[in-house]
Parts: C-alpha cells; structure tokens; sequence
C-alpha cells in the first residue's frame, strides 16, 4: 500500500482537534464536571464515524500508509471512541494484525486493550488506565495479574508502571495547581 498523504494529514487534524478541545478542558477545569463534556464527545462522535469508514476501508492505518504520525493519530482516535465499546474492541484484531505484520506499535495495542477491558468492568492487562480519587490521588485501575505488570510492558517498550503512575500524578498535581 502506497503512502497516502491526505489521510494521513485527515487523521493527524482528527488526533490536533481531539487533543486541543480536551487540554482546553483539562485547562479551565472544566473537564469532569458533567459525565461527557459536550464539545469533546462532539469530536469523539465525529471522529469515530470517520475512524470506522477508514478502517473499513484500508484496514488499520499503518506506517506504509500514513506514516509513524498517521498511525498513532489512528490509535488515539480509537482510544477516544469510548462511545462505542463493541468497535474499540472490534479495532484490537485489526490493530494486533498491523502490529503483526509491521505497521503499527505493540503499545498501541497495550493501551486499547486495558482501555477495552476497564470500559467493561474487567481488569486490565497493562496497567495503562488510571483514575484519580477523591483526594487528588492517582492510581492504575485493578490489574489481573500485578506481579507480572511489569515485566508485560517491558516486552512492548512501556516504562515500569510505578514510574507512569508516579508521572501521571506529577502532572495531575501541576494542571490542579495551575488552575488556583
């Protein structure tokens, strides 16, 4: 499949709206205060609809297709598609199948995964979800097997989970922070 540059400039302005609408929230504070902000499940909506079509049109966006770029951009607008549990899911087989043939990132897969399982009330596998509680203290959603987290996200390049958490809840701390 040859490079296709109008996708992958599609998907990377689909990734820049998506990102630029929830750090604005994030900003103003606004983000968590309704159960699904109306802007970003606006964008969420649209891009899904579009997400689907390209999917089933090419398959999953992969590198010779839409670059490195392209098709991170592809994995964050599934990631995003919380709307639709049954397509997240569906997206794992075509993301593992790029994955196996060379066109997309193992983390990719780690993250969509987790994120499938925690949307179903199941345990996740990576230790890439987390949530923040009452007291501003963030946490990985429960994890099926904790002894061998670790040594899971080292096989597909992720750091150690106790540092993610630790930078997830540096960040948490900076944006409340910033908002006093």
């Amino acid at each position: 499949m040859s490079f296709n540059q109008q996708l992958h400039d599609e998907l990377l302005a689909m990734e820049n709206e998506d990102q630029q609408v929830l750090q604005e929230l994030v900003d103003n504070g606004e983000l968590g205060t309704v159960e699904y902000h109306p802007r970003i499940k606006a964008i969420h909506e649209k891009n899904n609809a579009r997400i689907k079509e390209i999917i089933n049109q090419y398959g999953w966006p992969g590198f010779s297709l839409v670059g490195k770029e392209g098709s991170h951009a592809s994995w964050l607008i599934v990631q995003h598609a919380v709307l639709d549990t049954q397509f997240m899911d569906k997206a794992l087989s075509v993301l593992k199948e790029a994955i196996n043939q060379g066109e997309a990132e193992s983390w990719c897969f780690a993250y969509l995964q987790d994120r499938v399982l925690t949307m179903s009330n199941k345990l996740q596998i990576y230790g890439t979800q987390h949530d923040t509680d009452e007291n501003g203290v963030v946490s990985p959603f429960p994890i099926k097997e904790p002894e061998k987290v670790d040594a899971l996200r080292k096989e597909i390049g992720l750091e150690p989970l106790s540092k993610v958490t630790k930078m997830i809840q540096k960040r948490h701390d900076e944006t409340i922070r910033n908002r006093k």
